[in-house]
C-alpha cells in the first residue's frame, strides 16, 4: 500500500531510504552482529529459556493451578518465538529483543498476580523468579550485542 507524500517533504520519500549509505552499512553491521558465536549462543538460550517457561508447570508439578499453567505456557512460547525469529531473521526481529525483558518481569512477578487468592507455592516462585530473571538477562544481552557493535564499528 503506497501513501501519498507531500511535496513539501524533500528527501523523506521511503525509496531514497533503501540507497542510503548508512543503511547498507547498518545491514552489514547487523549481519556481522548476527552470524556472530555470542549473538547464536544468546539466541539459542533465549528459545530454551522459552521453551522451559512454556514445560516448566509440568516439570515442577503446578500444571494443577490452571491459572499460573496458562500464564507460563503463553509466555513461555512467546519468548521462545521471539528467540526462533531472532534466530532465523535477525535483521527483522533484532528490534524485539527490547519486548523480553518486560516479559522475563512478568514470569518473574505472575507467581503472585496470577495464581488465585496470591497462594503460589515455593516451587512455583523460584521456578518462575529464575526463569524470569534470566529471560530479562537475556534480553538485555540480546539488545546489548546490536548496540554495542553499532558503538564499536563507529570507533574506527
Amino acid at each position: 500500500m503506497s501513501y501519498p507524500h507531500r511535496s513539501s517533504d524533500v528527501g523523506a520519500h521511503p525509496e531514497m531510504m533503501g540507497t542510503h549509505p548508512e543503511m547498507a552499512e547498518m545491514r552489514e553491521r547487523l549481519e556481522r552482529t548476527a552470524s556472530s558465536g555470542p549473538a547464536m549462543a544468546v539466541e539459542g538460550l533465549i528459545v530454551l529459556t522459552g521453551l522451559y517457561a512454556a514445560i516448566s508447570p509440568w516439570v515442577v508439578h503446578f500444571a494443577i493451578q490452571p491459572a499460573i499453567t496458562v500464564n507460563n505456557l503463553i509466555v513461555g512460547l512467546a519468548v521462545a518465538t521471539i528467540g526462533l525469529g531472532l534466530a532465523l531473521a535477525p535483521e527483522r526481529m533484532f528490534r524485539l529483543a527490547w519486548a523480553l525483558v518486560p516479559l522475563g518481569a512478568w514470569l518473574f512477578i505472575s507467581p503472585w498476580v496470577v495464581t488465585f487468592l496470591h497462594t503460589a507455592r515455593a516451587g512455583i516462585i523460584w521456578n518462575n523468579c529464575w526463569v524470569g530473571a534470566i529471560t530479562m538477562l537475556l534480553g538485555l544481552a540480546a539488545m546489548g550485542l546490536t548496540i554495542g557493535k553499532a558503538r564499536g564499528g563507529t570507533r574506527r
